[in-house]
């Protein structure tokens, strides 16, 4: 393995590692995977279904 397929190796890693963790601290914050606070969301809400 090349030095080059060693460091994307390890940057894809983290990007998705720091993908979960963010996502983990939105779930804390209360909010959804649309990034609209479901808690304060109304009935007119664009990302209400």
């Amino acid at each position: 393995m090349s030095l080059f397929e060693i460091f994307l190796i390890v940057f894809c890693s983290v990007f998705v590692l720091g993908v979960i963790v963010k996502s983990i601290i939105d779930k804390k914050n209360g909010k959804s995977s649309c990034g609209c606070n479901c808690a304060n969301c109304k009935s007119n809400c664009s990302y209400k279904k």
